[in-house]
Formats: structure tokens, sequence, C-alpha cells
């Protein structure tokens, strides 16, 4: 029953992302953008909500999908995106080869403060304006194990699920970046938006 409520929530979460990302932004079908960060499956995943943008995004032909595994289920379900296999932290790509980076709930799993902070760079560098979403490390509930509190505990009381994952504050999260972002908090999720037409 909780996870049937999580996967609704999640989902009216991402339809809000998807809005809010054509909205700020106002993407056409010539528009380019990178992914970094999907999943090998299709549309679904514990909360019914993976590769939400691939999903949903009106010109999936012009998305650029990274992810760390080979994508061969991924392809399947999304013959007309293009996939990559690389870590995000070093992204086969050239100094603003697209006009878009998306990333979503991605940055609190690749590791410490260093790791997060490269992800972010390196989606900067390679993308002209950014749309960087995490988890508020400030919601009372913990979006992962869906309890309350835990994740203010300190990291050695943790549940061993959160062991992999570094949840970041509106103030953390803007430190990411090499230039000035906006960040959107949503009370569950927090938006970092910003870049530079080049």
């Amino acid at each position: 029953m909780l996870r049937r409520v999580a996967s609704r929530v999640s989902l009216r979460s991402r339809e809000r992302k998807l809005r809010l990302f054509l909205d700020l932004f106002e993407p056409g079908p010539g528009t380019s953008v990178v992914d970094v960060g999907v999943t090998d499956s299709g549309f679904g995943g514990t909360y019914g909500t993976d590769n939400f943008l691939e999903a949903t995004y009106p010109w999936p032909e012009r998305i650029t999908a990274v992810g760390i595994t080979e994508l061969e289920r991924f392809g399947e379900a999304f013959p007309r995106v293009r996939r990559v296999t690389a870590d995000g932290r070093e992204l086969p790509f050239g100094d603003g080869e697209f006009e878009l980076g998306f990333s979503n709930a991605v940055v609190e799993h690749v590791g410490g403060l260093d790791d997060q902070r490269a992800l972010v760079h390196e989606l900067c560098r390679v993308a002209r304006r950014v749309f960087v979403t995490t988890p508020n490390r400030w919601f009372p509930v913990e979006v992962h194990t869906l309890l309350p509190l835990v994740h203010w505990l300190p990291r050695r009381l943790h549940p061993a699920s959160l062991a992999e994952i570094r949840l970041l504050g509106p103030a953390e999260l803007r430190s990411l970046f090499p230039y000035p972002v906006r960040v959107i908090n949503t009370g569950v999720t927090l938006i970092a938006v910003g870049g530079t037409e080049r």
C-alpha cells in the first residue's frame, strides 16, 4: 500500500518536473538533450518512474541517454533515443555539444562530494543549460526507504540501503556547480537550473 502511494506521488513529481523543464527551456524539435543517469529498463522501475524523460519527451530522437551499463533493454524500449554507455563523471562529449543537460535523481548516488561535483561539472561542460534534480535532504521522509527522519541520523546509524546515497540540501546542491544556479525547492525535491548561452 505504502509503495503504491509512493509510486503515485513519484509519478506526479516526475510529471511536474517535465512540465517545469519544458516551460523553463522551451525546447523544440531541433533541441539536443543529454540525459545523464538512465537505467537499463523501459519506463517503470520500483516506483514506475524510471526513464520518464524518454517516455514522455515530445522529441525522443533528440535525446542522448547516458547510463553506466550497456542499455540493451533501454534500447528496446526507446529505439528512437541515442544511447551511450559512460560514467557521468567522464562524459565522452565535446564542450557545449548539447543545448540541454538533464539528470534526475542521480547525483545523490555517485559517491562523495568530489564525485558529485565531477558529475555536475561534466554535465555543465557538455550542455549549455542544465536541469539537475535530487531528493531534498531536509524533507522529513527519506524517499529511497520511505522512512521518516532516518536520513537525519548519524551515518553510522543509517540503514544499509542508504550506505551509498549522499543526500543534499539546497546550499550544498548549489555549491556543486561551476556557475550560479537557481535552486527550486518543491519540498521533497530540489531542482537546480542554470547555464549559459554559448
